[in-house]
């Protein structure tokens, strides 16, 4: 080390050597998104934010449906409404790694 370089923090030569052994590794890093890529991610987001307010509000409207003291079709309601939702969630962390890795996102179901 010279007089002209600063002292590196612990965290730096974490990163240094997370890095290098990555590369040993043959992990490449990830490459910057492209514009084309961000705005595809962003309009994915939206579409699952959209969908996840759509599931919300069908799920507001099931609960005041429900019948009044019935445990099992309240718990059967609110598991679903868990079930939709990460499988709307799980969807869109797929799509974007598919968008990342450059290939088209899957259409919707």
């Amino acid at each position: 080390m010279t007089e002209d370089e600063p002292l590196k923090s612990a965290y730096e030569l974490a990163m240094e050597r997370l890095r290098a052994k990555d590369r040993d590794a043959g992990v490449d890093e990830p490459s910057p998104l492209t514009e084309d890529q961000k705005e595809t991610i962003a309009e994915l987001r939206q579409a699952a934010k959209a969908k996840l307010a759509e599931i919300e509000i069908m799920h507001g409207k099931l609960r005041t449906t429900a019948v009044t003291g019935d445990p099992a079709e309240i718990e059967a309601i609110e598991e679903r409404y868990q079930v939709d939702r990460r499988r709307v969630e799980s969807k869109l962390e797929s799509d974007i790694a598919r968008v990342k890795r450059g290939e088209a996102p899957e259409d919707d179901d």
